[in-house]
């Protein structure tokens, strides 16, 4: 018997993937009534969102929510207009590098210029949202998975290139081995339909502190 998450901010389909989860995964069995307390939740941003994901991209959680704790003290209305201003300089004084700073830069002048707005997405498919974020500068696949998650709260993504999720499935399927994208996606096959809340629990058992993109 697990806990219902009683959050207006859940997704609607958090508790039926939570039972699914454990009904056909032995691992999720142990890990899910670990962390009843907390769900996915969503920022509903999605300048916000892109702008972590880019900062977090290929770095520790712990290493990316230090230099998002600087970005935003320095610039503390975190909105594309005031981000756009900023000079490059200030950017990297908040421990970014130069790469990530000139595409923060580009992602704003990108959402300040229109060219992206959050109604546009909800009704696009996952491989249709992957492909039109991609064209953005900075914005790859695992950024633009991040944005299926924590955005628009799809409940199928596998980010196969996530290195926490690659960790912890190492750590509970594969006793510590490492572990291929091939045999990653075979576990995540188990999850489906709920691939996105099966990595989420993934994290989850690495950091109990959920991280909010």
């Amino acid at each position: 018997m697990i806990k219902t998450v009683r959050n207006s901010t859940a997704p609607d389909y958090w508790d039926e993937a939570k039972r699914e989860l454990m009904r056909c995964d032995r691992v999720m069995r142990r890990i899910i009534p670990k962390h009843t307390e907390s769900c996915l939740t969503t920022r509903g941003d999605p300048f916000v969102t892109l702008a972590r994901s880019i900062v977090g991209q290929q770095i520790s959680v712990a290493a990316a929510q230090s230099v998002w704790t600087r970005l935003i003290g320095a610039i503390p209305d975190f909105s594309p207009e005031r981000v756009a201003r900023a000079r490059l300089e200030r950017l990297r004084s908040c421990g970014l590098s130069q790469r990530k700073a000139e595409y923060i830069l580009d992602l704003a002048a990108h959402f300040k210029q229109g060219g992206m707005r959050n109604e546009d997405w909800r009704g696009l498919d996952d491989d249709t949202v992957i492909s039109a974020l991609t064209e953005i500068r900075g914005v790859g696949r695992w950024t633009a998975e991040m944005f299926l998650i924590f955005n628009l709260m799809r409940p199928d993504v596998l980010p196969v290139d996530d290195l926490g999720l690659q960790k912890a499935v190492s750590l509970h399927y594969f006793s510590g081995d490492t572990v291929t994208r091939s045999e990653l996606r075979e576990v995540g096959e188990n999850w489906a339909p709920w691939r996105s809340v099966g990595t989420w629990f993934m994290w989850r058992s690495l950091d109990p502190i959920p991280v909010e993109y």
